[in-house]
């Protein structure tokens, strides 16, 4: 089994950018969180993620299934 390695950041998205998943139900709110980590392996990378409800778990989106939101870079003061 290929090794799974920890990313600070790849093509698609880095630690703290936000997520959103739409729902696969009508009338059902969008899924949103934060992703804290990054795990890439060659079948993709997957997401370890701090939804708004508080819950953590590990995430790995379908194609097309979820939208990143990049965090805004934070300037040194």
């Amino acid at each position: 089994m290929p090794a799974k390695v920890k990313v600070e950041h790849s093509p698609v998205a880095s630690p703290g950018d936000r997520i959103v998943v739409e729902s696969e139900k009508v009338g059902q709110a969008p899924r949103a969180g934060e992703i804290v980590e990054i795990t890439d392996s060659p079948s993709g990378p997957s997401f370890e993620v701090r939804w708004d409800d508080g819950r953590r778990t590990g995430f790995r989106p379908a194609a097309g299934s979820a939208r990143i939101i990049r965090a805004e870079k934070r300037e040194n003061a």
